[in-house]
């Protein structure tokens, strides 16, 4: 009932709006989101296309793939791994799951190329032409682990002229970014290359109040660069060979803090202090990864069809990284949250006999190799389509290591080998039924196999588990009916179907039926509308979907167990809305909406509440002592989120211009495990950020601040809920300066 009215206001506000404006044509923005070009008024799925200064701005002082969140209607982004393992959430559904090998409903392709692994999506984002945000299950075309929606991040390639440009920015706690790209013709009508890089730095910041050192952590630096070039010998084929690769080293895991929320209470107490922390392990949260991949791709024009081969090999070979878990050396239960205190002191304030000491880290290896075939009709008539088959390969090797209270050193504990294979073919055709009435239907056959073999290092050596052998098939489609108005606009109705593999954990657990979990299925219902006029362009959407065999992991329990498990079902529903008005020629105005209603509903299901016991469980207790959590919402699923941003340029006589560019987001309650809880639970949060400056047309260079952050909000961003009432935080308020020059 609430969402059925919810599509009736939707409906009623649009009428409402399309009588507000004349008609008339707005700037038109190409997207890819069916791997070909189409106006994104004309595509029927709920899409964002940033480009230029949402993305400038948002990546300035150092920011990471973090920065993505809530910058679309439905996207979220959170980590417990830091800088090396962003993980993404469209319209509620996401995977928490913070092993290394946990695949993910929102699939992250750079330059047409999957990026199946989290430790492939932390390369750094930077000289990109767009970043397209298409929401909803989009299995057809991108395989299985789209149930949520795919995130496309597309370079700058190469250009006939020579251009480039420097980027300079300095900030707050040490940060320094600087980005540079040059591109033009090697060969004239041949070739033509670019090589672009980035170097982001930031000083070690936070004190470690354990050890009395200062400025021990939170500092990282990252170097990457990418080359490209374009071969075109002929008019009918062109050839792009893409090579990227980065380094990232520093102390800059995620930073937990023990005992910083108060039992009966999600906001921060006075034992949290942003600059410092109370690690007595973790060799102060260090992290690092080095990475590099190859893409190659051929566009072969024969006549009325392409064909195009993407053949792709990526490698993370060294990632590392460590942490102090329990967030800090103290006790757990009986200090009232105190942050630290030896125990062994008995005049300390916070002295307890239930101390905790959990460091724990990893290492691991992965290569993937991805091929895709594709052939593309461009005929003149009612019917065009594409069909293509999709290969993908890779394997996994990692270590957990830990160092628990009272041993003597840090020891490799588990290893895990995982290997997955998976083939496709796939199709979709569009059909003209008239000329203001579209059908596009497509299927993709989907074949998936995963093999894994764990073992436990004992005191008395190697103790080999049983290997694990998982396979299934499935056949996912998506059809959509798009009509085109008589002013223009588009109204269109979408269902799709999506499969997300079955999964292998790479954490050991006692019993090997929670390291796996089956394969889930989402089908999806979509309704949407696309306007525009002449100084206002509005898209939205209304959802609503039913995944079956739901992965889920939990955390918790005193033995901060991590386990997999599927729910009968989830459902998810829902409201997108995205609106970009000029205002005059110089002020524009663009914000975005999302809703999702998220449940997951099986009768009886139950998982471990917090171990400490300190958290203030709100569902009920089954006999076993465990969270019934039927009905309750996703994991990190905000309730709703809205971004908006303020693009205003005044224009000098000389032809020279002042601009100011500010980009708020925001997000609403969102429940951060399985289980509810009063402290786990975060309300409203938000964050902005602001750039601001001189552009020279003539001289082509560009001056000014920015801020992220700027009013320096501590936004809570998860916890770990096994030994005292721990949280991480956003990152703090970082101001600097900046300056560009283009050529």
């Amino acid at each position: 009932m609430l969402y059925r009215q919810l599509i009736l206001g939707l409906a009623a506000v649009l009428i409402v709006i399309s009588n507000v404006f004349a008609d008339g044509v707005m700037e038109e923005v190409v997207v890819t989101a069916q791997k070909k070009e189409e106006n994104i008024q004309e595509v029927p799925i709920s899409i964002t296309k940033m480009t230029g200064d949402r993305v400038t701005a948002r990546f300035a002082g150092g920011e990471d793939a973090l920065a993505l969140a809530q910058a679309a209607p439905g996207l979220h982004v959170e980590t417990s791994n830091g800088r090396l393992a962003p993980r993404f959430y469209m319209r509620g559904l996401g995977n928490a799951d913070f092993t290394q090998a946990a695949s993910q409903p929102v699939s992250i392709v750079f330059d047409e190329v999957p990026f199946e692994k989290r430790g492939f999506t932390s390369f750094p984002i930077f000289d990109v032409d767009s970043i397209e945000i298409g929401r909803g299950p989009q299995g057809t075309l991108f395989g299985r682990n789209t149930t949520a929606g795919v995130v496309s991040i597309t370079s700058r390639g190469p250009t006939e002229e020579t251009e480039g440009h420097v980027r300079v920015n300095i900030g707050d706690l040490g940060t320094r970014n600087v980005e540079a790209a040059i591109g033009g013709t090697v060969i004239e009508d041949q070739l033509m290359a670019r090589v672009s890089m980035l170097h982001q730095n930031r000083d070690n910041w936070v004190d470690n109040g354990f050890t009395q050192q200062d400025d021990a952590l939170g500092g990282f630096d990252v170097f990457a660069v990418r080359f490209q070039v374009l071969f075109t010998p002929s008019d009918d084929f062109s050839l792009s060979l893409l090579h990227q690769r980065q380094d990232q080293d520093g102390n800059s895991a995620s930073l937990f803090r023990a005992n910083v929320l108060s039992q009966g209470s999600n906001d921060l107490n006075d034992n949290y202090d942003r600059e410092t922390v109370f690690f007595d392990g973790g060799n102060n949260n260090q992290a690092r990864i080095k990475s590099h991949g190859t893409t190659l791709k051929m566009n072969w024009e024969l006549g009325d069809y392409t064909v195009t081969s993407i053949t792709s090999y990526q490698d993370i070979y060294d990632r590392e990284a460590r942490g102090d878990i329990d967030g800090g050396f103290g006790c757990l239960f009986t200090c009232g949250g105190g942050p630290a205190g030896p125990a062994s002191d008995p005049f300390s304030p916070f002295a307890s006999p239930f101390v905790v000491n959990v460091d724990t880290g990893s290492q691991l290896d992965v290569n993937q190799l991805t091929q895709e075939l594709r052939l593309a009709s461009n005929l003149d008539g009612v019917f065009n389509y594409q069909v293509g088959l999709f290969y993908f390969k890779d394997e996994f090797e990692g270590i957990s290591s830990s160092q628990n209270a009272g041993a003597a050193s840090y020891t490799a504990n588990s290893s895990s080998y995982i290997e997955n294979r998976a083939w496709a073919l796939f199709g979709q055709g569009t059909y003209e039924l008239s000329d203001d009435l579209k059908l596009t239907f497509g299927l993709r056959y989907t074949d998936d196999e995963k093999d894994a073999n764990h073992v436990r290092f004992l005191a008395d050596g190697p103790a080999p588990l049983a290997p694990i052998s998982l396979q299934d098939d499935n056949v996912s489609w998506d059809v959509s009916l798009s009509k085109t108005t008589e002013s223009g606009n588009q109204m269109y109705v979408r269902a799709a179907s999506g499969f997300r593999a079955q999964t292998i954990q790479d954490r050991l657990q006692d019993d090997p039926d929670i390291t796996t979990a089956d394969s889930e299925t989402i089908h999806s219902f979509e309704i949407g509308y696309k306007a525009l006029w002449d100084r206002a362009r509005l898209n939205a959407a209304a959802f609503y979907y039913v995944i079956d065999d739901m992965q889920l992991v939990a955390v918790g329990g005193a033995d901060n167990s991590t386990r997999l498990l599927n729910a009968d079902r989830g459902t998810g529903a829902g409201v997108e809305i995205e609106v970009e008005y000029a205002v005059t020629d110089n002020l524009i105005f663009s914000a975005g909406f999302g809703s999702a209603d998220t449940k997951i509903k099986q009768e009886g299901l139950a998982t471990a509440p917090c171990g400490s016991g300190l958290c203030t469980i709100l569902d009920p207790i089954d006999a076993n002592g465990n969270a019934v959590i039927d009905g309750n919402s996703f994991q990190h699923a905000p309730e709703w989120s809205l971004n908006f941003e303020i693009d205003y340029t005044v224009p000098l006589e000389n032809g020279d211009e002042m601009y100011v560019y500010t980009d708020w987001k925001f997000k609403g309650e969102t429940q951060d495990f399985l289980y509810q809880s009063i402290e786990y639970t975060f309300d409203t949060q938000f964050e902005g950020g602001l750039r601001a400056g001189y552009r020279s047309s003539a001289n082509n260079y560009e001056v000014g601040i920015f801020a992220r952050n700027i009013t320096d909000e501590d936004n809570v961003i998860g916890g770990i809920d096994f030994a005292n009432l721990l949280a991480y935080v956003n990152q703090p308020r970082v101001v600097g300066v900046e300056a560009s020059f283009r050529f």
